[in-house]
């Protein structure tokens, strides 16, 4: 437990961080060619899924001791080659007076548009809890075996990167932000409510790659309105509120799942679909 809270704590100001300079970036035409925040999230994504399939093949309840030092290996890998990184060509003005965060907080919080992106994703990456929780868990209960239930998560994974990459800036131009984010609240009600009701490994492979709907297009849709919508000088902080408003529901459902899940078993995925069902009417009025 301790050693996983320092990770998580050392880890959770990198995303945020990496989201913000990257949003900003994307606002920029670099020499004239068009910069995608979805690559940058697509390239993790699919590293995600490839880890995922070998770990699949690797894990063993004898022994954890090779998952766990690659795990280190990874990181070390990962901090090393921030050395790496090119200054930017171009900076922007210094500041020379920082704002308090309370100041930040509330230009924020003035923004409507903001404060309904907040509560959507909230309550839609919150419903994923569930899922991250106890899908593994009720899987092998019904007697799936770890190599499909590996192929079954990196199949979610590999939608994922397929809409960070390809389907969602084509989603987002075609159909506006607002469109695109009511889309993937509503591939989050079907995939909870249909996932509630079977565990056939048919079903799930057909339902996995919702993900890349539920996750992933919802995710670049949020980051397009706050590139547009935030100011530049703030736009960590937004990252920063982003990050926690979506964490702190995440982790009360997660604390809910254990009991919904011990007395309701599969059922429990569908309050999940009833907090999108609640997202939906906000996604779709709140967010013009």
């Amino acid at each position: 437990m301790i050693l996983v809270l320092v990770q998580a704590a050392a880890l959770a100001p990198t995303t945020s961080i990496a989201d913000a300079l990257s949003v900003n970036r994307a606002n920029l035409q670099i020499a004239g060619a068009r910069f995608e925040y979805g690559w940058v999230r697509g390239a993790g994504s699919a590293a995600f899924a490839l880890g995922t399939l070998i770990m699949g093949q690797l894990i063993s309840p004898d022994d954890l001791t090779p998952v766990i030092w690659m795990n280190v290996a990874l990181l070390l890998m990962a901090a090393g080659a921030t050395a790496l990184l090119p200054m930017p060509a171009t900076r922007l003005e210094p500041r020379t007076r920082r704002s308090p965060s309370t100041i930040e907080l509330r230009a924020l919080l003035h923004i409507a548009r903001f404060r309904t992106l907040i509560l959507v994703a909230a309550l839609v990456f919150g419903s994923h809890a569930m899922n991250d929780t106890f899908a593994v868990i009720r899987w092998s209960d019904a007697g799936i075996n770890a190599p499909t239930i590996s192929f079954l998560w990196s199949e979610a994974v590999a939608a994922e990167v397929i809409v960070f990459f390809l389907i969602g800036p084509m989603l987002l131009d075609h159909f506006g932000e607002r469109r695109a984010a009511t889309l993937a609240v509503t591939a989050a009600v079907v995939r909870w409510a249909v996932e509630g009701l079977t565990n056939s490994v048919f079903a799930l492979s057909i339902l996995q790659p919702l993900h890349g709907l539920t996750f992933a297009l919802l995710h670049l849709a949020c980051m397009r309105m706050m590139g547009v919508s935030v100011p530049r000088n703030i736009a960590a902080t937004a990252q920063s509120v982003y990050g926690l408003a979506s964490g702190l529901v995440t982790a009360g459902v997660t604390l809910c799942s254990g009991v919904l899940y011990a007395r309701y078993g599969g059922a429990a995925f569908l309050p999940m679909a009833g907090l999108c069902a609640v997202a939906l009417p906000f996604a779709w009025f709140g967010l013009r």
